[in-house]
């Protein structure tokens, strides 16, 4: 039985067109800004999201503490959403690098609300820390790959403006949004002072995000960059297949998307209570079907299938481009045949 991956779009492999890219691309010293690969790659990112300059680095974690790393102090208060990946994936990043005070704010599905931030802003008082930055996601990882639209963003972006702060967007799926609500994604940038997008999952490249923003904010990120240890040399052998992800691969993200509702509507028929997909993420409730989590990825385990746990009662399955409607057609019947699911 062939292994199918559900783990996450993480695990896609790079296309023929990005390894002959990476094999022929240009290179240069990109720390002393002589890389032509990486800077084409930065250009033409900054012009897709709608600002003065974008910088590539080599992970989504990466593009989410250089940017928190530039607008804030430590010390800092920094709004995130209580499921964000920023808070709970990233290795305490913001605290242990950034030394920034995390204050959670709950929500229903990702989508921060301008009362909530207000209310989590601290007033001026000499005991309190101040409230800097607030951090948004989209597509919300944790929440099911939920896509907020534009108003979504806008008005809590709007809000922490105007109390003074800074807003970055964790958009390593942002492109999925953008799929899903049929819109430009500067229609989501604009309103945004950073944003970082992965190259590496849904896209496809085998390595690298993009972070971008204003002249000023993108000079100071280099230098956190580098203090990361995130300068590198001859880097356009990594850039050209994140140009070629940027270029070639956004629109295909709708048959992710597609293979997601279809492993919805057989697993909805095998009796699994799910929450209904609107991206390429779809979660699955463990509950009345298996003791627990780790029940349940052992079955699926069983089956050759990958799937990833997601908290106490919930798996997560990830479609991406090497899942096609053959491959979600196999891995219901695996489910449906193997004797454990009514």
């Amino acid at each position: 039985m062939e292994f199918v991956d559900l783990r996450s779009d993480t695990v896609t492999k790079p296309t023929e067109e990005m390894r002959d890219a990476a094999r022929n691309a240009k290179v240069g010293d990109d720390v002393w800004g002589d890389d032509p690969t990486a800077q084409e790659l930065e250009a033409y990112a900054a012009d897709l999201l709608g600002k003065e300059e974008a910088m590539f680095v080599s992970s989504g974690t990466m593009g989410n503490i250089v940017p928190i790393l530039s607008l804030t102090r430590p010390g800092d208060q920094v709004l995130l959403e209580a499921e964000s990946h920023t808070y709970n994936y990233e290795v305490g990043g913001i605290s242990a690098l950034a030394g920034a005070i995390p204050k959670l704010i709950h929500s229903e599905y990702g989508n921060i609300t301008s009362e909530q931030i207000s209310n989590a802003i601290l007033p001026e008082n000499v005991h309190f820390p101040e409230t800097t930055l607030l951090c948004l996601e989209n597509t919300h990882s944790r929440h099911g790959g939920i896509a907020l639209s534009p108003s979504e963003i806008a008005g809590p972006s709007q809000t922490a403006h105007d109390y003074g702060l800074k807003v970055h967007l964790d958009g390593a799926r942002l492109f999925n949004a953008v799929i899903h609500h049929e819109v430009d994604v500067k229609e989501y940038t604009k309103h945004v002072d950073t944003v970082q997008i992965c190259l590496s999952k849904g896209l496809s490249a085998p390595i690298g995000s993009i972070v971008a923003s204003d002249e000023e904010t993108m000079k100071i990120a280099r230098k956190k960059r580098k203090m990361l240890g995130g300068g590198m040399r001859q880097v356009g052998i990594i850039a050209a297949p994140g140009l070629v992800a940027l270029k070639t691969m956004r629109d295909r993200l709708k048959e992710d998307h597609d293979t997601a509702r279809a492993l919805s509507s057989g697993f909805k028929s095998l009796g699994f209570k799910i929450v209904e997909p609107q991206t390429n993420i779809l979660v699955i409730y463990t509950d009345g079907i298996f003791e627990d989590v780790n029940e349940g990825v052992k079955f699926f385990e069983e089956l050759n299938i990958g799937v990833a746990p997601f908290g106490l009662n919930k798996i997560r399955l990830t479609t991406h481009r090497h899942i096609t409607k053959e491959v979600v057609a196999e891995v219901l019947d695996r489910v449906s045949n193997s004797g454990k699911i009514r």
